[in-house]
């Protein structure tokens, strides 16, 4: 089911990056095809999205939007249940992204007022994968945090999928109408992402985009990332490592292995643990539980290129491989996880003990599942409502402020040589000498802000 990396005894303190192995998610030729699609979408709007889209999704569009009705008739026809489950979502969801709403706040120092609030972006896009499977979820996932931000403007790209009832999936429709989104359109890929970026004649551009997706569109964020924000960093392929002893039961570290490496190619699933009895078991369990999977070529294909247990000496030693790595979630199937928890510095989304499953995440636990990948959980986060918001800050100044810490502004542009920085601060400061010595005070003019009252 899984290589294995012997890591006993070796040296984990120097470039331990070079021991790991990780799949290698994208070469020149991607690039080169996502940077031509791009352009081309810049240049001709609309019709490349069609084509496109007739090209590797197999489905011809008179429209990229899908109709408003659409949308109503999806949510009314899926099955009770599955709604049941996208509210709880939906609310669990908007409790834990409301927790991070700052409400404004006002500082005062020396004189100087600064009043600090937030402001959504006009306008967010969205992308939800398809093809292999359909998301429902990612849609909560992305468009809950946006609507809790405020964001009045909120639109979703997703890929149709072809057969006897060409479109988008029903559950993804209602998925967007209870979450509030605003516009809906059938187009995946790195077509899409262009789209949101730049605008077509279809789909106005927008501010930010979020959303998970293959390397093809993962690479587009990337490339067009100076135009417009990117929410969350490089949310590709997905990752688990499984840190398991002793104390974890093998069928539960098994199966959530398989979880995410059935999301498709070029994702990374690890086992790692200091007892090779646990790593033997798990493998054991794994290979009985692939053979009843539905779902086992593509788990097969992701374990091939990224599976591997890596045997360790010791929990701090499994500590430094998972940091390495900085894997998209991580489990902690052992003695004392959260003890542990508390000591890992690079991981997108953590789950502590036995009935913690990162499936958990994926779905009902109310932090956004649209997490870092391919190690840039070193320095990025789960999608927030942060990413749909600006921080804003209006600085006002008394005379006395101005008065008071004006001297260290002249020394900055001074000792940088920007003369007219300076010279804003000093004529001001002489106005406020002359208007004082006029009234019969020099009270905090000469920069000290400690004058005697005349």
């Amino acid at each position: 089911m899984l290589a294995t990396l012997d890591l006993r005894g070796r040296d984990l303190d120097g470039d331990i990056a070079r021991l790991l192995p990780r799949p290698a998610i994208a070469g020149e030729e991607p690039r080169h095809v996502v940077a031509d699609v791009i352009a081309d979408v810049r240049a001709h709007g609309d019709r490349v999205l069609k084509e496109l889209t007739a090209r590797f999704d197999g489905v011809t569009l008179e429209s990229l939007r899908v109709p408003t009705d659409e949308l109503d008739a999806a949510l009314e026809s899926i099955d009770p249940e599955l709604r049941a489950a996208m509210e709880a979502s939906i609310d669990a969801i908007a409790e834990f992204h409301r927790h991070q709403l700052r409400p404004p706040e006002t500082l005062v120092r020396d004189g100087i007022t600064i009043n600090a609030f937030q402001r959504p972006v006009g306008r967010a896009g969205l992308y939800v994968p398809g093809g292999r499977a359909e998301y429902p979820s990612t849609v909560l996932m992305t468009a809950v945090p946006a609507k809790v931000a405020g964001v009045p403007s909120v639109a979703l790209c997703v890929p149709p999928t072809a057969g006897p009832h060409p479109g988008v999936a029903s559950s993804v429709l209602a998925a967007a109408r209870l979450a509030g989104v605003d516009e809906v359109y059938a187009v995946g890929g790195a077509q899409a992402i262009a789209a949101l970026a730049y605008g077509t004649e279809s789909i106005r551009p927008v501010d930010v985009i979020a959303g998970p997706g293959n390397v093809y569109v993962a690479l587009a964020k990337q490339m067009v990332a100076g135009d417009v924000g990117i929410a969350a960093a490089f949310a590709g392929p997905s990752e688990v490592i499984v840190v398991a002893d002793d104390s974890a039961e093998p069928a539960y570290a098994a199966i959530d292995l398989m979880v995410q490496a059935e999301h498709g190619p070029d994702g990374l699933a690890w086992l790692v643990t200091w007892d090779e009895s646990v790593a033997r078991e798990i493998c054991e369990v794994g290979e009985q539980l692939l053979a009843d999977s539905p779902r086992a070529d593509d788990i097969r294909a992701t374990l091939a290129e990224g599976g591997y247990v890596a045997l360790v000496d010791s929990p701090a030693a499994a500590l430094k491989v998972v940091d390495a790595i900085a894997p998209e979630h991580l489990e902690l199937m052992c003695h004392d996880a959260e003890g542990m928890a508390a000591k890992v510095q690079n991981a997108g989304a953590i789950f502590c003990g036995t009935y913690s499953p990162a499936a958990l995440g994926d779905y009902i636990a109310g932090p956004s599942h649209v997490l870092p990948t391919y190690g840039s959980a070193r320095f990025a986060s789960a999608l927030t409502v942060g990413d749909f918001l600006k921080d804003h800050h209006v600085v006002t100044a008394s005379a006395d402020g101005l008065a008071e810490v004006g001297p260290h502004v002249i020394a900055f542009a001074d000792r940088e040589g920007l003369a007219a920085h300076a010279e804003s601060v000093r004529l001001r400061l002489r106005d406020l000498f002359d208007d004082c010595a006029d009234a019969g005070t020099t009270a905090g003019v000469d920069g000290g802000g400690d004058g005697d009252d005349g």
